[in-house]
């Protein structure tokens, strides 16, 4: 802590149009500006200790433990006291202006103007030793100049904002810096009153943007609130942040295919980026069968070699784009919020455990166990109750210390959606009934996008159970204007990109075979090394339920067939053509519910076409017919 500046109270920090934040840091008892992330790691755990607690004292008089953070070998562990708080609650953003949104209003769920809970935040700010850094949201240039303002004791936070998306040095500050966008963190006020709920509340005020983060969990405020920042301002520019992953994919024959996965939290997204999980004997698990017990493997000498290009958000910026029928897109941050919940044990995923074991730089580890002083491992998790592990242990990852990093702008080939579907047999028919790999059209590409279905136990997030919509492009849940508006987004951007290719891929299952992310993977392993996502026609049929666009008829890796029941699955004894026929009719009524929120004034007219082709439960020629 010795190093880190302690900052006079007269010293003039770059506020932009803020002129409440000049206020708030010229009346708080300390100021600390931090200079880099090195320093973000020592006030996380202050005066050279092992261990810190994250506790604030009540109205009642009461102390309420937050966090308890740990310094170990490989940077920060952070645990949360409450389940509750261990997964990002969706339904914790609220809108506190008047700008257009279809999203929640402050005043609606609380029936008080945010006015008067604002100037209590920011007098309670006043009181507090306070930490300060400035950052980029998204890229100079596509994003905002920004300045965050935490609690000094809360500076795991303050961590994990500074690596998701990178701290500026204000010793080496543009000239032309000023700050547009500000985040206050004010965690007391999730217990006295939002009765200990996670709530983000944005503030759109044209030229001083205002994000107030009541809660101490990075997911909703950190990572997602700052990226409803750059789909607010994509919105109002036209362009899009997608919600989304995309790697280079190098063959075994020197080939390179570049994909985008999208889809909702829980989607495959960081499991895109991951090479297939193998066996001890070096096969892979296909899908094991829920009812008979059966097994079928895969052998495959060799994977693609994976060149990351990012993770979860990616600037799709008008300057990228070359008109050259492809989407051009690049990565909106500095690292990666990876969920490990996959990693139960040492050697699953070789690769990460490594980076994550013994890493350039000390990392920030949420929900994972670990003993101060010691190593932290993703494969200790959290347990939520006795012998219940937290279903989202993370780790905050540099993308510089990603091997195989690609940091320049790509093409994209084929855009991919990935669906986490429960299992499915005649006994209990459900929506599991997507095949190993889809072809879809870019008709129902925008009609999948729309929807983006969280499906089957999400791991990220507080749910309920069933088949929900996680929205527009599947980063609704972040954005903070008006659905169609993004809606009209995505269809013109598939309309100016009519060389990319489409396709769906399940995860969890395949009927009645639990599959795990297989799916996604060997899809990419196929296509990567055929090179595109172009089929003679004799390969392609119809899909039985038409959402599904066209189902392969054979697929064929490195000389090994997989089963025609992994590619249609009415074929399945287990399932079988009238079970999946109830699958597809819950699809469908999914997606009519869904879609009824598209039905408004300002929407594309051919994007009206595509609902209404659906809500008349609509054929693939139909489909084709429109785009």
């Amino acid at each position: 802590m010795d190093t880190i500046e302690q900052i006079p109270l007269s010293t003039n920090i770059k506020c932009g149009k803020h002129t409440d934040l000049e206020e708030v840091l010229s009346v708080a008892p300390s100021v600390t500006l931090a200079h880099n992330l090195e320093e973000l790691v020592d006030l996380s755990v202050p005066s050279g200790g092992l261990t810190h607690n994250v506790c604030y004292d009540l109205p009642d008089g009461t102390r309420y433990l937050e966090v308890e953070v740990a310094r170990v070998k490989n940077g920060i562990a952070a645990n949360y006291t409450e389940s509750y708080m261990r997964r990002r609650d969706p339904n914790c953003m609220l809108i506190a202006d008047d700008l257009p949104t279809d999203k929640p209003k402050f005043e609606d769920r609380f029936d008080y103007s945010f006015d008067s809970l604002r100037t209590e935040t920011l007098d309670w700010l006043k009181t507090q030793d306070l930490a300060v850094f400035y950052f980029n949201a998204g890229k100079k240039g596509m994003g905002y100049d920004a300045i965050a303002v935490i609690p000094a004791n809360a500076g795991f936070f303050g961590l994990g904002l500074g690596l998701l998306q990178g701290i500026i040095d204000p010793d080496e500050l543009p000239e032309d810096f000023s700050p547009e966008a500000v985040i206050y963190t004010a965690p007391i006020f999730r217990h006295t009153h939002f009765d200990g709920k996670q709530v983000v509340v944005h503030n759109r005020v044209p030229g001083r943007y205002e994000m107030f983060s009541y809660n101490l969990y990075p997911g909703p405020s950190a990572k997602k609130g700052v990226y409803g920042m750059l789909i607010g301002q994509g919105e109002k520019e036209g362009w899009v942040t997608a919600h989304c992953s995309a790697v280079r994919a190098v063959s075994p024959y020197d080939s390179i295919t570049n994909i985008m996965h999208e889809g909702a939290s829980g989607g495959g997204k960081s499991e895109m980026l991951q090479q297939p999980h193998r066996q001890s004997d070096g096969s892979l698990l296909l899908g094991k069968n829920i009812v008979t017990g059966e097994k079928r493997t895969l052998e495959l000498r060799r994977t693609c070699d994976l060149e990351p290009v990012t993770d979860d958000m990616a600037l799709c910026h008008p300057s990228l784009q070359k008109n050259d029928g492809k989407l051009w897109l690049e990565d909106a941050e500095e690292s990666w919020f990876v969920r490990v919940d996959h990693i139960d044990e040492y050697g699953t995923d070789m690769m990460l455990e490594k980076i994550s074991a013994k890493p350039d730089q000390p990392l920030l580890f949420l929900n994972v166990e670990a003993v101060p002083g010691s190593r932290a491992m993703i494969w200790e998790h959290k347990m939520d109750a006795p012998g219940l592990p937290c279903p989202n242990p993370r780790v905050i990852i540099p993308r510089k210390s990603m091997p195989g990093i690609y940091s320049n702008p790509i093409d994209v080939d084929i855009r991919s959606i990935g669906l986490r579907t429960p299992p499915s047999t005649a006994e209990k028919p459900n929506y599991g009934i997507v095949g190993l790999m889809h072809v879809l059209n870019p008709s129902l590409a925008w009609l999948w996008r729309l929807v983006a279905p969280r499906g089957h136990a999400n791991p990220s997030i507080i749910t309920s159970a069933g088949l929900s919509s996680e929205g527009v492009g599947s980063y609704w849940p972040f954005a903070t204007g008006k659905r169609i508006n993004q809606a009209n987004l995505l269809l013109e951007q598939i309309i100016d990109t009519p060389k990319v290719k489409y396709i769906l891929t399940p995860n969890q299952y395949i009927g009645a075979w639990k599959t795990s992310f297989m799916p996604q993977w060997i899809s990419r392993e196929y296509l990567a090394r055929k090179g595109s996502a172009n089929f003679p026609a004799e390969q392609l049929s119809p899909s039985r339920c038409s959402l599904l666009g066209y189902s392969l008829n054979y697929m064929k890796v490195e000389g090994i067939q997989i089963p025609k029941w992994m590619l249609k699955v009415e074929y399945q004894e287990e399932l079988g053509k009238e079970a999946y026929d109830v699958g597809a009719e819950m699809l469908h009524e999914f997606f009519i519910k869904t879609l009824s929120k598209f039905q408004g004034e300002g929407l594309h007219p051919l994007g009206k076409q595509i609902i209404e082709c659906c809500l008349d439960n609509g054929s693939t020629a139909d489909y084709e017919a429109l785009l």
